[in-house]
């Protein structure tokens, strides 16, 4: 992954993502206050939303993409896919706009997806034009949102999950992430026999942590993706630069990723 600053905007791409726009941003160069400073995305956290639409903008036009080639969803940690056929650029969604997954082939599209400690998740075809986002906390790990938006890429568009190139980026790592009983009894149901390779007990306290970086790996591996980059960044470990929900104690923003053609 390459760090960039353009227009005061900081981001970082995947290197393994050629030709196409993508970004998952840091939380600098926007116009936030504390405690959201400054690049914040997220319109339900209390910052004005005034500012988080000019935080947007300016994100956007960093990357030379129109704000209005946005597509971006309400995310409830579902394993729910979006096809996208146009830009849905509004600011506040209806309802039925829920989902943590989006894939699109049209280029004048712009995914777009929020985040404090989850995963984001890029997805590039680049033999059939295809791109996606996927949104992934500990639900949408177990439910394995990164295999549906695969399997949502192969039934839509024919993608063949060995030409799929994906990037894990920046959120809460396996050094920080402590999950309680029910968490552990989710991934023990969803991983099976591999549960246990991601989960490791805190040294001090015996407690288990969650690697969700490992297990959307795998999960993308036994799906049949294996161009796989991992950016190995904790967002708890990198207040400064990330927005980071467990480290800032729920008072926080959002960092963005985008994706486009």
């Amino acid at each position: 992954m390459t760090f960039h600053t353009r227009d005061g905007i900081r981001y970082l791409t995947f290197d393994s993502f050629p030709g196409i726009t993508q970004a998952v941003f840091t939380r600098h160069g926007g116009l936030s206050p504390e405690p959201w400073s400054s690049l914040n995305f997220g319109g339900t956290v209390g910052d004005d939303r005034q500012r988080v639409r000019e935080n947007r903008q300016r994100a956007f036009h960093a990357l030379n993409r129109d704000p209005n080639s946005m597509y971006d969803v309400w995310q409830v940690h579902s394993a729910d896919v979006v096809i996208s056929t146009a830009p849905h650029p509004h600011f506040n969604n209806p309802p039925e706009f829920k989902a943590d997954a989006i894939i699109t082939d049209n280029p004048s599209v712009t995914l777009f997806m929020r985040f404090a400690d989850c995963t984001p998740i890029l997805l590039h075809d680049p033999k059939k034009g295809v791109v996606g986002i996927v949104h992934a906390g500990w639900m949408g790990t177990v439910k394995k949102a990164v295999e549906a938006a695969v399997l949502a890429m192969k039934s839509a568009y024919r993608c063949n999950p060995a030409d799929v190139i994906a990037g894990i980026g920046p959120s809460i790592g396996p050094d920080h992430y402590e999950i309680g009983p029910d968490v552990i009894a989710h991934v023990r149901r969803a991983f099976g026999a591999d549960a246990e390779a991601l989960l490791s007990p805190n040294s001090s306290s015996g407690r288990l942590h969650f690697d969700l970086w490992a297990a959307n790996r795998l999960t993308l591996e036994q799906a049949g993706v294996n161009q796989i980059e991992v950016s190995g960044i904790c967002t708890a470990c990198h207040p400064e630069d990330w927005f980071s929900h467990r480290a800032e104690k729920g008072k926080t923003g959002r960092f963005g990723a985008l994706i486009s053609l």
